[in-house]
């Protein structure tokens, strides 16, 4: 379900880890996220949640609540296949990503 998705790409230099950021468009904790990418040089996508469908958005938190076992709050970030970050914590993503 989540790869049915439109995401928003953003390039950077360093495309690994595979970075998804789920944000709202009016979460400053969600642009402090994606400023955080952008800075450390991340190639991410994402998409604004606030943006589609309140079904589809419900669907596709339900999914990320059965894949990472964990509750879902913005922004929520997938992190390659395994790891995720909730909320932005610099120093959470400063250590997840190795900056």
């Amino acid at each position: 379900m989540l790869e049915t998705l439109s995401y928003i790409a953003v390039d950077g230099p360093r495309k690994v880890p595979v970075i998804t950021v789920y944000a709202l468009s009016t979460c400053g904790f969600c642009k402090r996220a994606m400023t955080f990418l952008q800075t450390n040089g991340f190639a991410y996508r994402y998409i604004h949640m606030d943006a589609i469908p309140i079904e589809v958005k419900n669907e596709a938190k339900r999914a990320l609540k059965d894949i990472y076992k964990a509750d879902v709050a913005f922004p929520f970030a997938t992190v390659g296949a395994k790891d995720y970050l909730v909320g932005f914590i610099e120093a959470d993503w400063k250590r997840t990503l190795g900056v």
